[in-house]
């Protein structure tokens, strides 16, 4: 019999995907140790998971892959031909609808690059940032950035300077993190300035001290003093999303919880597993939260359908919780589709947004 290891490696799933699939009943195991929880899967087990992995690389759905697997060693594969074809008559159906809408898109784009435009960019602005707040700001956005070699743009932290205050903002599109200081010194129009996240660590480094950096946007390039140390380099092309008009959501429940009590409460609270998504193609834990009553936010069990839950991303809360840097947060849950807020009580312009994650019925 094969471990679940061995299955992930020789199949192409991962672990937690073939946890996923045993829990939704699509791939079970031949055999559970009642003591350990491991599972064992028989020989012949190995070409359904990768007839599985097949199937999901396809985006078949989770309802039309059951069906497969429970025909696919039968006499009749009429069934299966079917359910293969229909799914791709779906997909060449999706990709012409998408074909067209881009093709209107990209018109309207290039319809745009040739109108002038406005720049938020100038030519040289130097200011001054207290070093504390700056380092604070760094640390509540940077574990919000984007990995995806695709969109350069989100792999740094917007810098947005406008009147006395500057704004970081880092989103990776399935969660955002958005912090201010006060600066000094800028006196020039709103300049915005995306800088990559290596130059944004080296910042982070120098700002030790109490005296104030000086920060200087010329063109591309962006340096931070701090007394006789420098960090500097080039900002990163494109223009970053308008994070303003991500940041109005309706309003929801919000409840104060102990960030130490309610960590704990997800580390060994029960978990669901999430589909796979677009970074990594593995499935994840997901939290299934509510608001009860009394004001205090739950971790849902397997078993509680109701209509107010939101689920998230387990791992991407755990990281809001640190970034939150409070012994107490305040969490917004709105509706299930609605993002989930994660807010510092003593600062409502440090807060950070997780996209809620539809649950597989």
């Amino acid at each position: 019999m094969h471990s679940i290891g061995e299955m992930s490696r020789d199949s192409g799933l991962g672990v937690s995907a073939l946890r996923f699939y045993d829990r939704a009943g699509v791939l079970v195991p031949a055999w559970v140790d009642p003591v350990s929880g491991y599972r064992w899967y028989e020989p012949e087990q190995l070409e359904e998971a990768r007839l599985l992995a097949r199937l999901r690389r396809a985006g078949m759905p989770l309802a039309d892959i059951r069906l497969v697997l429970a025909a696919w060693g039968g006499a009749d594969t009429q069934l299966v031909h079917g359910l293969l074809q229909a799914h791709l008559r779906r997909l060449e159906l999706g990709l012409s609808d998408a074909r067209s809408e881009f093709s209107t898109l990209r018109a309207l784009l290039d319809h745009r690059e040739t109108a002038p435009m406005t720049s938020l960019h100038t030519a040289t602005v130097p200011f001054s940032v207290p070093t504390p707040e700056l380092a604070a700001a760094l640390d509540a956005v940077r574990f919000a950035t984007g990995t995806d070699a695709e969109l350069p743009t989100l792999g740094g932290i917007l810098f947005d300077i406008e009147g006395e205050l500057l704004r970081l903002v880092a989103t990776d599109r399935y969660r955002m993190a958005v912090a201010q200081a006060r600066t000094t010194g800028h006196g020039g129009p709103r300049t915005q300035v995306v800088v990559p996240l290596p130059l944004a660590d080296a910042m982070r480094a120098l700002l030790t001290g109490e005296e104030p950096a000086q920060l200087i946007v010329d063109g591309d390039r962006v340096t931070l003093e701090t007394g006789d140390r420098q960090a500097a380099g080039q900002s990163l092309g494109g223009e970053f999303p308008d994070y303003r008009r991500l940041v109005h959501l309706p309003a929801g429940r919000r409840a104060r919880v102990d960030t130490a009590a309610f960590r704990q409460a997800l580390e060994t609270g029960p978990v669901r597993e999430g589909e796979t998504r677009e970074q990594d193609g593995e499935p994840y834990d997901l939290s299934v939260l509510r608001v009860t009553e009394d004001g205090s936010v739950i971790v849902c069990d397997d078993g509680d359908d109701d209509q107010n839950n939101v689920a998230v991303n387990r791992e991407f809360l755990l990281d809001a919780l640190t970034a939150g840097a409070r012994d107490e947060l305040v969490l917004e849950l709105g509706a299930p589709t609605a993002p989930l807020a994660i807010r510092r009580p003593d600062d409502e312009h440090a807060f950070s947004l997780l996209m809620p994650v539809r649950l597989e019925e």
